[in-house]
């Protein structure tokens, strides 16, 4: 299989969004051509200056492209970029490699490569761990899943904007990684949450709790950064909560799938939820927030019942 390099391959990104558009400026600044694709156009047009062009369209884009990326936000989106009369797998070449980089089920991820296959199309399922800071950083983590000669051939594309990539196994692999990794986070979240309500409802100054937090061994990685934005009131979203909700989703439906129990996951899933349901566009750490509110919420009706 003969390497992708930034002299012969021709890169189309699609989905420039919180974790698309910085992926997509690594690749230009490394040396790749590059044409985007956003149903907002002017998301898109923020490439220009590092060196990109434009599509107008999927067909555009896929038709000219050697590989396809694409970065979105959920699997109803996957599949509208790509199947169908005006997806990109009708405009594609044969021989030509797919990169889908969404968090999407295994089964989807399957169901893509296999639409792919028909046509003479490789696809390749290469998830993402890591946030917008870490992305722009180009020092993500990867996981990909597919034909593992085609992965190897890929890996120019992988330096330019991880730290580390592994090759997992076969379609849809890259996607249960994923899935397996986000249990950890939002699990992981939700005990920070529990552990700060519970220290403040004890007396504990919120401030040097979130403070001594942070030094202890252990907060995640993950985690870390986020609890110096709590500090100063800062949910804007570096992973949105929403997103966090759809992929407790797909975890849970991966669970039941193969009978696994995830217990602490249902339990993140209903608080995550709940918070949700405002409908806000906030990191995925306002669960916090909402414990803090439950825990006030409690007290004072434990004060009226007395």
């Amino acid at each position: 299989m003969k390497p992708i390099t930034t002299q012969d391959a021709k890169l189309g990104f699609i989905g420039i969004g919180y974790m698309g558009r910085p992926i997509a400026q690594r690749l230009l600044q490394a040396g790749f051509s590059l044409v985007a694709y956003d149903l907002n156009p002017t998301k898109a047009e923020q490439l220009v200056s590092y060196g990109g062009l434009v599509a107008e369209s999927i067909a555009e884009l896929a038709s000219g492209c050697d590989v396809v990326l694409s970065c979105l936000a959920s699997e109803e989106a996957l599949l509208g970029v790509y199947l169908g009369a005006s997806g990109a797998l009708a405009s594609m070449r044969p021989g030509s490699l797919v990169i889908e980089m969404s968090t999407v089920s295994p089964e989807t991820s399957r169901r893509l490569a296999e639409h792919a296959s028909h046509q003479g199309i490789h696809v390749l399922d290469v998830t993402i761990s890591g946030s917008t800071p870490v992305a722009e950083q180009g020092a993500l983590v990867l996981f990909g899943g597919g034909d593992q000669a085609w992965f190897q051939a890929a890996e120019s594309i992988f330096r330019a904007v991880a730290r580390k990539y592994f090759y997992m196994g076969l379609s849809g692999s890259g996607a249960t990684m994923k899935l397996v990794v986000n249990t950890l986070l939002g699990i992981g979240m939700q005990a920070i949450a529990e552990a700060v309500a519970l220290g403040e409802k004890a007396g504990l100054e919120r401030n040097q709790l979130l403070a001594v937090l942070s030094h202890t061994a252990v907060v995640a990685p993950a985690h870390f950064g986020k609890l110096q934005r709590v500090m100063n009131g800062d949910f804007s979203p570096q992973f949105p909560l929403r997103l966090m909700n759809k992929d407790f989703g797909l975890i849970l439906s991966l669970a039941a799938a193969v009978g696994a129990r995830v217990p602490a996951t249902e339990a993140a899933f209903e608080v995550n939820a709940r918070r949700s349901d405002e409908q806000k566009e906030e990191d995925f750490s306002a669960v916090i927030l909402q414990m803090e509110r439950q825990d006030h919420l409690l007290s004072v009706g434990n004060s009226n019942l007395k």
